[in-house]
């Protein structure tokens, strides 16, 4: 029996408008996660060339993966696409592990985004290196970081770093607390043959070392983009303040600030409200939306960025 899913995927942005010119650009094929179709809101798809990933938050039977993966090939395919492997990672287990339902198990490669390559890592983690939705904030970070300094915050595998040093930035800092994250982030700089001199990596809990992260700056521009909850580290909604509130002792007078919320649970206005009680020198002069793929059926529950600028 044909699936409801395929018929709204072939009907759907943006399989339609892909073309073979697309090939070794890394995007989002299908994001249930935003609720728009609630029967398949388990459900989201993307194409990490030559890899497609097809992440399950719910259990699907083996012959539904079988025909989705069939239906993917096709189209992709018909498309110019070359696919070397189609692979399910089951979110709603143990540890997400993956299992390959077409061509071979590529776990560790390169991939495009915006002309710039970063690694892919499939089957070991929850998160491959690189999150989709956050493409216009690096987008807009390229294009305006020509010659200033950047702090990246929470940084994980560098790639808003690697976005600001193609498009010119002076230096970059990027603090997270995991190491291996970091040593993927300077893989990604080797990877685009970046000049090394102009990026640091701290690998610091940033609540213990805002003295270290504020004697190097200060920045043209702070990235904050913070996991919802890190086990012994980040609580959100206690600690997103913190941040803001150390925001006049990073950032230089007319500085800017990217702040990213990816917490369902907390909505803009909780942005605003902080920003108006522990920073009220931040004026917010942009929203920068994600990729129209990620659509959300609660703007509220979907990723927020929200860019401010320092005024005296």
């Amino acid at each position: 029996m044909f699936d409801p899913l395929l018929e709204k995927m072939h009907f759907s942005e943006p399989l339609l408008a892909i073309d073979a010119g697309q090939e070794k650009e890394m995007f989002r094929l299908f994001h249930g996660r935003g609720f728009c179709y609630p029967e398949y809101q388990h459900i989201n798809i993307d194409w990490l060339a030559p890899v497609v990933l097809i992440i399950l938050y719910k259990e699907e039977d083996q012959q539904w993966l079988a025909q989705l993966s069939a239906f993917l090939l096709s189209e992709l395919t018909a498309k110019g696409f070359k696919v070397q492997s189609i692979q399910v990672q089951f979110r709603c287990r143990d540890l997400a592990p993956t299992q390959v339902l077409y061509g071979e198990e590529l776990n560790d490669y390169s991939a495009c985004e915006n002309g710039l390559a970063y690694k892919i890592s499939l089957g070991k983690n929850q998160n491959y290196g690189i999150f989709l939705d956050m493409k216009n904030g690096r987008s807009w970070l390229r294009e305006n970081s020509k010659n200033k300094r950047v702090l990246n915050l929470f940084s994980y595998t560098c790639v808003f770093s690697a976005a600001a040093i193609a498009g010119g930035a002076e230096q970059v800092v990027n603090l997270d607390m995991s190491k291996a994250a970091l040593a993927v982030g300077r893989d990604n700089h080797r990877l685009n043959e970046h000049d090394l001199a102009k990026v640091k990596y701290l690998g610091h809990d940033l609540f213990k070392s805002w003295g270290k992260v504020t004697r190097l700056g200060p920045y043209d521009i702070v990235i904050a983009d913070p996991p919802s909850l890190q086990k012994g580290s980040v609580n959100i909604k206690r600690d997103y303040p913190k941040i803001m509130r150390r925001l006049p002792d990073l950032l230089k007078t007319g500085g800017q600030a990217l702040l990213c919320l990816n917490s369902p649970d907390l909505n803009f206005k909780f942005i605003y409200d902080s920003l108006a009680e522990h920073c009220p020198q931040a004026k917010v002069v942009n929203v920068i939306e994600p990729p129209a793929v990620f659509t959300n059926n609660d703007r509220d529950k979907g990723l927020k960025c929200v860019l401010i600028e320092l005024s005296d």
